[in-house]
């Protein structure tokens, strides 16, 4: 790591990605823990394999490769969890260990970078427009709820990309945070700071926890959070090699799984806001955005018991608006390289659309299911038989 490549831009936009991360999807974290019966020391651990998880996996693939790597816990994973019942902790932590076991296979076997060696750049930008588009909409949608402060954080934005691109985005939060403190919705100083403390469960193995959990958090977490997680770095126009990081990915599940971290895997929409231009005009520098979300993840698994607290301090519409548009650039790229080949047009528009009507068959995600329109779109228009 070179403390040139350091900047303000990035560590903002490492803040915002872990913020956006949390806030989108930790109370389904408590869910799952809760359905596997565990303790408020068992949940507080949770969060803290899962934090050193995330922050080490992102910010040592990040500083290995020079390019933005940032992972996630599996959110669809961690719904399959919550829905479960009739399993005990241990078992669950069972099917944690074998569902690592699985990932790791998938990564260093090769397999999972075949299959996306064979997917078209154009259906992977617009997978991951599609998956983005979410938080385009909720931004739009928030001004309902909070007219003034994403108002001013909306003019915050335009004028921060005409007169100081690089730290647009900075001056989204900030602003969004002083009208939040202004209207008194800030509540910083109700965060207890303490540290979380780790608790080993004994897996145990089940025939129906493999068959009920195990398989299918694989599948859910290579379907629709590795695969548009590998979209987005090949969008942004990045060669970040594939099977290393998710085999990394599996064996840091595989050792964290006892203390809670069930199922870690390279993370998309956060990705998004690491490798976009509001993190670092030169692409190359933008890999430290990522390791400094890898800090703040680790100091977040450290204080997991502080979690619930900090999430509540920011109001639901600044964490919506500043999501929304600090990915407004890689929404639009992405849509710019999805459509802009005619022979893949309508390939990706399907993808686009499937992705982002939020779709979910099976319990697999519509991230999953756009992929499949597209290639099935590029199928009838484009396959041409072997004479």
């Amino acid at each position: 790591m070179s403390l040139k490549d350091l900047s303000l831009s990035a560590v903002v936009a490492g803040f915002v990605a872990v913020l956006v991360g949390f806030t989108s999807s930790v109370v389904i974290v408590f869910h799952a823990a809760e359905a596997l019966g565990a303790t408020p020391a068992q949940t507080t651990s949770w969060m803290w394999a899962l934090g050193l998880g995330m922050g080490l996996t992102s910010a040592g693939l990040s500083l290995w490769y020079r390019q933005p790597v940032l992972t996630a816990w599996s959110t669809p994973g961690a719904a399959l969890i919550a829905g479960t019942s009739g399993l005990t902790m241990a078992e669950g932590v069972g099917a944690f260990v074998v569902c690592a076991v699985l990932i790791t296979l998938a990564g260093a076997s090769g397999f999972f970078a075949r299959v996306m060696d064979r997917i078209p750049r154009a259906l992977a930008a617009a997978l991951l427009a599609g998956v983005l588009a979410r938080f385009g909409f909720d931004a739009c949608l928030a001004i309902k709820g909070s007219p003034l402060m994403v108002g001013a954080m909306l003019a915050a934005y335009l004028f921060g990309r005409r007169l100081w691109p690089r730290y647009a985005v900075p001056g989204v939060l900030l602003a969004g945070m002083a009208v939040a403190a202004g209207q008194g919705a800030l509540h910083l100083d109700a965060v207890q700071w303490r540290l979380a403390q780790p608790v080993w469960t004994t897996p145990a193995f089940s025939l129906q926890a493999l068959i009920g959990l195990a398989l299918p958090l694989f599948v859910v977490t290579m379907a629709s959070q590795n695969l548009p997680g590998v979209a987005a770095q090949r969008a942004a126009g990045y060669d970040t090699p594939v099977s290393p990081p998710v085999a990394v990915t599996g064996l840091a599940s595989l050792l964290l799984a006892p203390f809670g971290g069930y199922a870690l895997n390279l993370a998309a929409i956060t990705a998004a806001i690491c490798m976009g231009r509001e993190a670092h005009a030169d692409p190359h520098r933008r890999y430290m955005a990522a390791v400094m979300a890898g800090c703040f993840y680790i100091a977040l698994g450290l204080a997991g018991g502080a979690v619930v607290g900090l999430i509540a301090a920011f109001p639901k519409g600044l964490v919506l608006a500043v999501a929304g548009l600090a990915l407004l650039s890689t929404i639009g790229g992405s849509l710019a390289i999805g459509l802009q080949d005619e022979k893949t047009r309508d390939a990706a528009l399907l993808t686009f659309l499937v992705t982002a009507s939020g779709l979910s068959l099976f319990g697999i995600a519509s991230a999953f299911w756009g992929l499949v329109a597209g290639v099935l779109a590029l199928a009838v228009q484009h396959w041409r038989p072997n004479r």
